[in-house]
């Protein structure tokens, strides 16, 4: 079978959809074959969020890989990061069962590259073109694969994050925390790290529950109401949020102010990057990044919008530290992924080494204001495209991923979503009113254009 002619499963991350309409348990169980087929490894080793289908699409993709002669290891409900460290340090390739911020309605299926890594593209693309062409491995009734429990993988990610920051000088800094883990996968082992960072910490949505009925998974200031009210009530040094699957990590200074993702990568960066080091980030992140990389001498690689290209980008540069705008800082020094835990414990060792509050950090991090939304996407991006070119003509046009317009005062990015049928909107400047101004306009512009 053609290569090119394999339609496409997996998005910006991983294969998502919602159980038993566009994600059933013949499909699951198809993939699970076609990753076997693909990896044709002795074992593979498989974690899930909290949702309600967790279980159901585990399973499907457990007997589909079993057909292949492939054990499975069961590592139980884990951040996606935990697998991937587990991954790294066992050998095995992994699967994790996780749709991270969507809604509850929703899962996926995210492939683990035996190094911990997201798996690349052209893999992803291998695993496609065997599940559209049916030619699976069949291992025969003596060989098919079995399935073991491993509770270890929890100890092990933890003492991994803890063993690249300065627990000594945590410690002696005697934070209080208010930590949202929204009853998703971190709901154990976020606590565990604080705790062993000796804070106090209050927690918010710290059990596992899979409609998310706290709050919306996605850690965007909208839903992170309960947290700011609960830092503001005084006397916490920090507030920390994670999504469902806690590769992501936002945070709330002292005062209860919300910080965007975007400015704690850029404040991370500045700590962390070296002169002459890459930093990698797509395109969607602020110009901030630049700048703060300018200040260390520090060069910036921008790609498409999503963490299975940043990463590979950072392996083929040797950059120590890169990551999103969304919260998804990757420290390569650690893992060559987004991790979330890891994230809360940079910037706790950074406040205990600088002796300085997280709002006075962040006044050296240059102030961008991002604006972000989204508009059903209505029609194939193919034909929005050139109305968008045509809209955007006698502009400077950027098009790594989407479309990148650039105005006299700031940006604005569009792009196809990967993972929902969504065009979504990032409007950068250094005026707030300005950011909101510029991404309105083209929502609104959007909104008419799929209708001609």
């Amino acid at each position: 079978m053609e290569r090119g002619s394999a339609p496409r499963l997996f998005g910006t991350n991983g294969i998502r959809g919602v159980p038993n309409r566009d994600l059933t348990v013949e499909f699951a169980q198809s993939i699970g074959k076609s990753i076997g087929t693909f990896f044709r490894a002795r074992e593979v080793a498989m974690g899930r969020d909290t949702r309600l289908s967790g279980q159901m699409i585990m399973g499907a993709v457990q007997s589909g890989l079993n057909s292949t002669g492939t054990d499975t290891v069961d590592l139980g409900i884990l951040p996606t990061p935990a697998l991937q460290y587990y991954c790294k340090n066992t050998g095995m390739p992994g699967v994790m069962i996780t749709a991270s911020h969507n809604p509850p309605q929703y899962n996926g299926i995210k492939c683990i590259d035996s190094d911990g890594s997201e798996l690349a593209r052209e893999k992803e693309r291998e695993i496609e073109v065997i599940h559209h062409s049916g030619q699976f491995h069949s291992a025969d009734w003596n060989s098919v694969g079995r399935n073991r429990w491993d509770s270890t993988a929890e100890e092990l990610y933890v003492r991994g994050v803890a063993s690249r920051v300065s627990v000594d000088r945590i410690r002696a800094s005697a934070f209080r925390v208010a930590l949202d883990t929204g009853n998703g996968a971190s709901y154990r082992t976020s606590p565990e790290l604080l705790s062993r960072y000796g804070a106090s910490v209050t927690t918010l949505n710290s059990n596992p529950d899979g409609l998310f009925t706290a709050r919306p998974s996605e850690p965007v200031e909208a839903n992170l109401k309960a947290l700011i009210s609960t830092v503001r009530s005084g006397g916490y040094d920090l507030g920390v949020a994670h999504d469902g699957d806690a590769d992501r990590c936002v945070f709330v200074d002292e005062r209860g102010q919300f910080v965007d993702g975007d400015r704690s990568l850029a404040l991370i960066v500045r700590h962390t990057a070296r002169n002459g080091d890459v930093v990698v980030t797509p395109v969607s992140t602020s110009d901030a990044i630049e700048e703060v990389c300018s200040e260390v001498g520090a060069r910036v690689v921008r790609t498409v919008v999503g963490a299975p290209v940043v990463i590979r980008t950072m392996i083929e540069t040797g950059a120590r530290v890169g990551g999103e705008e969304n919260g998804g800082v990757i420290f390569g020094p650690h893992q060559y992924c987004r991790d979330g835990a890891m994230t809360m414990s940079l910037v706790l060792d950074l406040m205990a080494r600088t002796g300085r509050k997280l709002s006075e950090l962040l006044k050296e991090v240059p102030e961008y204001h991002m604006f972000k939304a989204s508009v059903e996407r209505k029609k194939p991006w193919e034909e929005v495209l050139p109305l968008v070119l045509k809209y955007a003509e006698g502009r400077k046009v950027d098009r790594t991923d989407g479309v990148k317009v650039f105005h006299e005062n700031g940006w604005v990015l569009l792009r196809p979503s990967g993972t929902e049928a969504i065009i979504r909107i990032y409007a950068q400047s250094r005026d707030r009113g300005y950011a909101r101004e510029l991404g309105e306009e083209y929502r609104e512009f959007l909104e008419g254009a799929q209708l001609r």
